[in-house]
């Protein structure tokens, strides 16, 4: 077994009209065993901006730690909100940096242009090699699951009703075919002037 796949679990981004989703389950196990169904994957970076750490949960944890320590330095040194792209770049520098050692996750991230309020979406893997596509980013144990679940449903250009849906049906049946991950869901669709948190009921056994 891979140690990126010891803990589970599974993490969508995707783009939509003037506004982006990131969605993740909630199951926190050690291999096949659950321990709990309320564990955190998606953090709060800034007001228009989310982080989702899929990986080892202990390495989750620590780099997001990492993660806002450097994001406050940053802000307090430029006295502005940091873009996602420069974000995504702080990232990619901190796991780049480890290299040799690597923290087991693989960042997914999700935001807003705090200036102009274009939708931003991207992954990475445990280097910090950067992957932006123009549609949806996927991550977790049940990767291939989320990828033909995203492209059957996605649409361009949807708008935050529809995105929710979608990207809360694509995690939904994607968690059903793979025991690692799912116990519950957590999807944050970010608009211009607010972010709406919905938790989704998905199968408990």
């Amino acid at each position: 077994m891979s140690i990126l796949a010891y803990n589970g679990g599974a993490i969508i981004a995707m783009k939509g009209k003037n506004c982006v989703a990131i969605a993740a389950d909630r199951r926190f196990g050690i291999q096949g065993q659950t321990i709990s169904c309320d564990f955190q994957k998606i953090f709060e970076m800034g007001p228009h901006l989310y982080l989702g750490l899929p990986g080892l949960s202990t390495d989750t944890q620590t780099v997001m730690e990492r993660l806002r320590f450097r994001l406050n330095l940053y802000e307090l040194k430029e006295n502005r909100r940091i873009h996602p792209k420069t974000f995504s770049s702080m990232i990619s520098n901190l796991l780049y940096e480890k290299r040799f050692g690597p923290y087991f996750v693989e960042p997914v991230v999700a935001g807003l242009d705090p200036v102009t309020f274009e939708p931003y979406i991207c992954n990475m893997d445990l280097l910090g090699c950067l992957n932006v596509p123009v549609d949806f980013v996927v991550g977790g144990t049940c990767s291939e699951q989320l990828y033909g679940m995203c492209e059957a449903l996605y649409e361009a250009d949807l708008e935050p009703n529809d995105l929710f849906e979608t990207i809360s049906q694509a995690l939904v049946n994607a968690c059903d075919r793979d025991a690692m991950s799912g116990w519950g869901a957590i999807v944050h669709v970010i608009e211009k002037d607010k972010v709406t948190t919905r938790t989704v009921k998905t199968r408990m056994d």
